[in-house]
């Protein structure tokens, strides 16, 4: 208590407050105002008129000065959330913890947050900071300056802030210049700052592996030994975290990323198994390329399909174990999925509302060999079959089916009615056997008649 008033007497700041922002000109940056959404322009724009700094923060600023399209644009400020959302009639303050405000223009949401401190203004001393026995940062929810909630921040290049009015960049830590060099540089001590929060680590394999940037050496350094922090993080942030890494468009280097960091453990430990059976690899590698193509065509990639590819070769292994304990092929295969789902939502929590989908996938696929009567023609009426055609596809490609079958029912989409009937095969299916009628004393058997 008598830190607290002294340091009030004195006006001690918290770390980072006392950092210069190097304020570089639109010469020396290169972005303009008109390369931003139209809603996060307004948005600034109204802020400034009524008086309150308004920047465009973070990932958006990098992205521009990489020169790439951002996908969303938020904008940081020393307004509060009751103030921003006075300002914005279609405005919607969200969060319990720490309170950030939703801005609407049409579908455009511009996420709105006040700066914030590192918790350090209620604790100016390193051992009074709220952190757990492992040093993970317990409260993060005190507002602060731009000073503050830049050296808040986790990556140099993610402390950026852009000035649309006056078309400056406000840098604090030197990001500008990483993103020339292609750096990922940590704010501050590394080894202090993933023990805050350890989903950092992640985060840090996940830019590297997005930006084709490297890890400066002082920030990877202490990853190897922190890595089992992240036992600590809750599976749903967890989940969140991967679904951002697996849907980043950068999905097949970023699950390299992670492993060479030894990352995999804490987010997916399937990878050991997958990668080292070469079957298993080929055909995870196939399918993280053809998510990744997609996303970069803008194409829409579905989490429950990427799922599902990722735990496929052990339900393929536990499918065959069942089978040969004696199990019979399609009981074998549920039981499969349904064990394989079971252990993977305690390490990874992947939702429920991703089952449907996956296990309708995986159930079809037995249904491909099946290429008599009229299964087939069943088949492509199933409002999964497309997905599960494309996940076919991608098992053929890998070799644990012949690439034959793959070949088959894509022609047999493209032909004409006359063509595939011609190409069915002959019906290999068991015929279900037909149970015999009881006849009753003195009724006729079938083919008999009665007799007069």
């Amino acid at each position: 208590m008598i830190r607290r008033i002294i340091n009030k007497v004195f006006g001690r700041k918290s770390r980072g407050a006392t950092s210069a922002a190097q304020i570089l000109l639109q010469s020396k940056h290169g972005i303009r105002s008109d390369q931003l959404d139209d809603c996060a322009l307004k948005t600034c724009e109204t802020l400034a008129q009524a008086g309150y700094k308004a920047y465009v923060v973070g990932g958006a600023v990098r992205d521009l000065l990489l020169n790439k399209t951002p996908k969303d644009f938020d904008v940081a400020t020393d307004a509060t959330p009751d103030e921003v959302r006075r300002l914005f009639r279609r405005s919607r303050i969200i969060g319990r913890r720490f309170q950030i405000v939703h801005v609407m223009c049409g579908r455009v949401t511009i996420e709105v947050t006040t700066f914030r401190s590192n918790g350090q203004k209620e604790a100016e001393d390193e051992d009074e900071r709220p952190t757990d026995e492992h040093g993970r940062l317990l409260s993060d929810n005190v507002f602060g300056n731009m000073a503050d909630d830049a050296a808040r921040r986790d990556f140099t290049i993610n402390a950026l802030y852009y000035d649309p009015v006056r078309e400056e960049v406000h840098d604090y830590f030197g990001g500008v210049a990483d993103c020339k060099k292609r750096v990922l540089r940590m704010i501050g001590d590394p080894e202090t700052r993933f023990r805050e929060d350890p989903v950092r680590m992640l985060r840090a394999a996940r830019f590297a592996a997005k930006l084709d940037f490297h890890i400066d050496p002082d920030t990877r350094r202490p990853v190897a030994t922190l890595a089992p922090l992240l036992a600590n993080i809750p599976r749903a942030r967890i989940f969140d975290e991967a679904l951002k890494l697996l849907m980043s468009g950068h999905a097949l280097r970023g699950v390299h990323q992670l492993r060479a960091e030894g990352l995999h453990h804490g987010m997916l430990p399937l990878l050991d198994t997958i990668l080292d059976d070469p079957t298993g690899e080929r055909f995870i590698t196939a399918a993280l390329k053809t998510t990744d193509a997609r996303i970069a065509q803008d194409k829409p990639a579905s989490p429950a399909f990427l799922f599902g590819t990722l735990l496929w070769p052990q339900v393929l292994q536990r499918w065959h174990a069942l089978e040969a304990a004696g199990e019979k092929p399609q009981p074998a295969l549920f039981a499969a999925m349904d064990e394989v789902l079971d252990a993977q939502r305690v390490q990874l929590s992947i939702p429920r509302r991703y089952d449907g989908m996956i296990k309708e996938i995986w159930a079809l696929q037995p249904r491909f060999v099946q290429r008599g009567g009229q299964r087939p023609y069943r088949l492509l009426e199933h409002p999964r079959f497309r997905a599960a055609y494309d996940f076919l596809l991608l098992r053929a490609e890998s070799g644990e089916v012949d690439a034959e079958l793959g070949e088959w029912w894509t022609r047999f989409q493209e032909v004409g009615e006359d063509e595939r009937a011609a190409m069915l095969l002959a019906d290999s299916a068991p015929k279900p056997r037909r149970k015999r009628k009881r006849r009753k004393p003195g009724e006729a058997s079938s083919g008999e008649t009665q007799p007069a």
